[in-house]
Order: structure tokens, then C-alpha cells, then sequence
């Protein structure tokens, strides 16, 4: 389905056009009616499944229309880590570059200037603010973050937020907002804990599902069980051997990612 054959203002197609996106991935053909639809929704998609898009296209096209608060929170969107609220901030600025909405990310850090920014976008009414919960529930808890005016309420990767122990945080959240709201959750996975989320904070949704993509046919991939001590002289092993032409290494820390580079 293209994006154009969907109910979408033609500020958000001319974001899209302008980015060259034409297609609609299976998650968002089948969660972007429905949220258009005010429906709540629990959406099972890996990440990679232009999830992001999902949720982000259609509150967009709603918060264009002009027919909310102004200087108003309007909508949260939860997000587990400050990577991923940095990712999302950064795409709903490109959909949103041919419309009048504002958007604040808020996620933690050590830098004080930045917990002054963040606060000024909260006090200012930000349409729509993108968070960690933690930090979110810190300048809640200071007293100037109106909630009143919130109608869509998104949880990004929920099972990964209640895995990091989230789970009080976004229920104490969840209590600060409107009754009246459209709630949205996305989740790689659906253990019993997500479904017990679900029928806490969510209003009747419609369920999607989307199955996980199988790697392609072609691409080998193998595990190796080893000491920490002994990962380089296998990735140097591998080298070696292989002689692979291009290579992307993920590690798991800033610190990790300048070992690995400066042994190599």
C-alpha cells in the first residue's frame, strides 16, 4: 500500500515525498488506520519494521489539523533508553518539517544545560514530548509539567522499558494523565507481563501483529562461546581468514567500541 491511498494530511504526504517514502511497511498499513481511527492499539513489530513511522505518522496528521491546545503537551511518547528518544526525536523532525508542531526530547544526562532546555520545552507546551521515564517523572516531580491537555499517550518498545524496571515509572505516569486519551503500545515480544500492561492502561485496542522477519537465505551466521579476553584475537582470526571486504562491528559501550577500534 502507498501512503498516499491512506486518510493522511498533505503536509504529512509532502514530509514523505520529500524523504522519498512511497510504501507503507506491514506495520504501518495496518496500525496507521487504526490510530487514525482514535482506536488504542497493541502492536507486536521488531524493531527495523518502520515502527517509528507508525505511531509518529498519524498523531502527526491529527496534531496538524490545528484542532488541539495550544502551548500544550499533547502528546508523550515513553521510550526505554536516551538512544531511542534520540532516534525518534529526530525522525519526527523530518515528518513534521512542513507542519507548525513542536516536539522536546527528555532523557537523562549529565549536563545540567540540558535539563534546562528540557525544562523549558516541558513549561512552554511542547506538542508532543519524547522520554525516558525516569527523567520524565523527575521534572513531573518538580512541579511545572502540565499533563491535563495529553491525548495520546505512546509506549515504545514496552517490554524492553518493563525489563528495565520501568514498570512503576510509567504506571505513576499513566496516572497524572487524562482518562480520555488514545493509548498506543509497541512490543517486540508479548509476555504475560505486557498483556497485564495492556489491559491496565489500554481502552479495548486493536491488536497487530507482525511476524519477524527471517534473516536472508545467504548470510551465515555463527556463534562464538569464548572469554572476554579472547573476542579481538578471534575478530583477528576472523580477518584473517575471511578477508571480508566491508565489516560492521557493534560492541556494547563507548569504551568497548575504542578498544576494539584501536586493537584493529
Amino acid at each position: 500500500m502507498k501512503f498516499s491511498e491512506l486518510q493522511l494530511e498533505p503536509s504529512v504526504l509532502n514530509a514523505l515525498d520529500a524523504m522519498r517514502f512511497e510504501e507503507c511497511t506491514p506495520i504501518q498499513e495496518k496500525a496507521i488506520p487504526v490510530i487514525l481511527e482514535g482506536r488504542d492499539l497493541i502492536a507486536v513489530a521488531q524493531t527495523g519494521t518502520g515502527k517509528t513511522a507508525a505511531f509518529l505518522l498519524p498523531i502527526l496528521n491529527e496534531l496538524s489539523k490545528g484542532k488541539h491546545p495550544q502551548e500544550a503537551i499533547n502528546c508523550i511518547i515513553m521510550s526505554p533508553t536516551r538512544e531511542l528518544a534520540q532516534q525518534i526525536d529526530q525522525q519526527m523532525e523530518g515528518f513534521s518539517y512542513f507542519m507548525p508542531v513542536s516536539s522536546v526530547a527528555v532523557y537523562g544526562g549529565n549536563d545540567g544545560t540540558l535539563f534546562d532546555q528540557q525544562k523549558k520545552g516541558l513549561t512552554l507546551g511542547a506538542d508532543v514530548v519524547i522520554a525516558t521515564p525516569g527523567r520524565l517523572l523527575a521534572h513531573i516531580n518538580l512541579g511545572y509539567v502540565d499533563l491535563s491537555h495529553v491525548s495520546y499517550f505512546i509506549l515504545d518498545e514496552a517490554d524492553r522499558m518493563l525489563d528495565m524496571g520501568f514498570s512503576d515509572d510509567i504506571m505513576q505516569i499513566t496516572k497524572l494523565l487524562p482518562k480520555k486519551r488514545q493509548t498506543i503500545m509497541f512490543s517486540a515480544t508479548m509476555p504475560a507481563k505486557i498483556q497485564q500492561l495492556a489491559k491496565t492502561i489500554l481502552d479495548n485496542p486493536v491488536e497487530v501483529k507482525i511476524a519477524a522477519s527471517k534473516p536472508a537465505d545467504k548470510i551465515l551466521q555463527a556463534a562464538y562461546v569464548c572469554y572476554e579476553s579472547q573476542k579481538l584475537g578471534i575478530m583477528r582470526h576472523l580477518f584473517v581468514e575471511q578477508v571480508p571486504e566491508r565489516v560492521i562491528i557493534f560492541a556494547s559501550s563507548k569504551i568497548k567500541v575504542k578498544e576494539v577500534a584501536k586493537a584493529l
